[in-house]
């Protein structure tokens, strides 16, 4: 299979996990959710990252995502793109979705410290296209687009502060990221959002 065929593969696959199978859309917007994974796949390729890690990024949410009865699995991953997208994609997803959105944010945020390079790269994309989002929302909306957020009261500063947090640990973690301006930037444009 030539890599441009395996990102289409890749494409087809999180289209019909998030489109096809469930209607998914972005955070109570009319939005579907698969421009979310296509863009991360786009900045990812941006940075010159491996085919397997724009599909990787394509298919990040996948697992996480999936709905039971069309439920997917590292397994299922593995068979069709390999160990390596499995990997990646296993290492940006929440592990037990039955935790408090405290919790599962709090624990995704130690599994950062143990993230491959790769897997940093794939998490900073995710971000980059998740916080880009939230700031043109926020330009628009204000304040009140918090309200479609599973975050605890006080939704805005929940939120906007796991990112942060999110952003500062990939930061430390590999200080020659790429991607590390971008995600700087971001963190100056939230921390004006929190304390607005």
């Amino acid at each position: 299979m030539s890599n441009i065929q395996k990102i289409q593969k890749a494409i087809k696959f999180a289209i019909k996990t998030h489109e096809v199978y469930q209607k998914q859309t972005r955070k109570g917007k009319d939005i579907s959710y698969i421009t979310h994974p296509l863009t991360v796949g786009l900045v990812l390729s941006r940075f010159n990252a491996s085919d397997d890690l724009v599909c990787a990024g394509i298919l990040h949410d996948t697992i996480e995502d999936s709905i039971p009865e069309r439920k997917v699995s590292f397994e299922m991953i593995e068979e069709r793109f390999g160990k390596n997208v499995a990997d990646l994609v296993s290492s940006v997803s929440e592990k037990n979705k039955e935790l408090s959105w405290t919790e599962r944010k709090a624990k995704s945020i130690q599994g950062i410290k143990d993230f491959s390079k790769d897997s940093l790269l794939l998490k900073s994309a995710d971000v980059l296209s998740n916080v880009s989002e939230i700031l043109d929302d926020y330009s628009k909306e204000g304040d009140s687009m918090f309200e479609r957020f599973n975050a605890p009261e006080p939704k805005k500063e929940n939120a906007v502060s796991n990112y942060i947090k999110v952003m500062e640990m990939i930061i430390d973690c590999w200080s020659d990221n790429p991607m590390k301006d971008e995600l700087k930037s971001l963190i100056v444009k939230l921390e004006g959002i929190k304390n607005n």
